[in-house]
């Protein structure tokens, strides 16, 4: 056998045994990774994601301009822990010195790596030129990852859409581009930013990123994965080497927990009781309120789990940032899903305010007959 062949096949079977790497970070079969979300992926969710066999987790959405000018909600979006490692901060901008500013900025909270956000499709980002507003100025977008990449010693990834608008779905060469702007790895999200988040995702060009043999950085895929069965599908039939979860997360922190069992073992069964998972969201919800509303300053170097731990007293019958911010999740979440006659119990959820008020809503819901295997 020629040494050509046994080279191609080297690399052939390289592409499908080792495991994925970015840089120096390595990661297990089938990495799962949680999106970045604004308002969302604060640490107190990090950690519970973490808790539940997530592989990497990303920040909020970091405004390179707010970070510059130190906007004290900006600062404390730097902060991380080590038990959440691998952790990746996002940036985004439309100004390629601030971007490099904001990056070096965000590289002295030693995180493993700094992301370049190239797809948030929102009005007040997007409309500013900033996240998928640079799908309309490529040349500007390849010179923020430039600058980027050469500001920092650490990874730079990228995430971005498949395009502008239904007409200009260019990521296929976009990702060529970025490549060799010299990021480490590349996520894309399946929709244009004319979709925003409607419709469909679509894999297929996300698969033909992956499958082009001008690429040699990791690929990570976006968009609608929703379930352990899908996650597993997405791997399979487009070859991505991790997958990401986004809203299907929110409220459901357990979900990457659930999507390793059926990689293991093809199993869909929850991995949570009913009572198991309200337990969790009550749990998250001091967490939010210990981040939010006690310890906002809180070291990074501090144990992180004690973000969950009780509060006081006198603070359950107090109207606080945490349970505010907590909605989100408790709107989102499929724990309490086909419950009959939920809709007064839901909205009365959603407006408590107090600990203690929410939490007796939360106590007083009852698992229906066979509500676990429809979950």
């Amino acid at each position: 056998m020629s040494t050509v062949i046994c080279q191609i096949i080297f690399t052939f079977a390289l592409r499908f045994y080792d495991h994925m790497k970015i840089a120096n970070i390595e990661f297990p079969e089938k990495p799962l990774f949680l999106a970045p979300m604004e308002d969302v992926t604060d640490p107190a969710f990090r950690l519970l994601c973490k808790r539940y066999g997530v592989d990497m987790v990303y920040t909020e959405f970091v405004s390179s301009e707010a970070l510059i000018r130190s906007v004290n909600r900006t600062q404390q979006k730097l902060t991380i822990y080590e038990q959440e490692r691998p952790v990746v901060i996002q940036i985004y901008g439309h100004d390629p010195q601030s971007m490099a500013d904001a990056a070096r900025i965000a590289a002295e909270a030693k995180p493993d790596i700094i992301d370049i956000n190239f797809g948030c499709p929102v009005k007040k980002v997007a409309g500013k030129g900033a996240g998928a507003g640079l799908l309309r100025d490529i040349p500007r977008m390849l010179e923020i990852t430039s600058e980027v990449v050469k500001a920092v010693n650490i990874p730079v990834t990228a995430k971005t859409r498949l395009g502008w608008d239904e007409d200009s779905k260019i990521i296929v060469d976009l990702a060529e581009q970025l490549q060799d702007c010299g990021i480490a790895a590349l996520a894309i999200h399946g929709r244009t930013r004319a979709q925003m988040y409607k419709g469909d995702a679509d894999w297929t060009l996300i698969g033909e990123v992956k499958n082009n043999q001008r690429m040699h950085i990791p690929i990570i895929g976006n968009g609608d994965v929703t379930t352990s069965e899908r996650a597993a599908e997405v791997f399979e039939k487009y070859g991505v080497d991790a997958v990401m979860v986004g809203r299907a997360a929110i409220g459901r922190p357990w979900i990457f927990g659930e999507m390793k069992q059926y990689f293991a073992t093809g199993n869909s069964t929850p991995i949570l009781s009913f009572q198991e998972q309200k337990a969790i969201l009550k749990e998250h919800i001091i967490a939010s309120v210990r981040w939010l509303d006690i310890d906002e300053s809180t070291p990074s170097n501090t144990d992180p789990f004690a973000l969950s731990e009780g509060v006081d007293n006198n603070l359950y019958h107090k109207r606080l940032k945490g349970i505010i911010h907590s909605r989100r999740h408790l709107a989102a979440t499929p724990v309490f899903k086909g419950i009959p006659n939920f809709k007064e119990t839901r909205i009365a959820m959603l407006r408590a305010e107090t600990l203690s008020e929410l939490f007796q809503i939360i106590d007083s819901v009852d698992e229906p007959t066979g509500l676990q295997s429809s979950i």
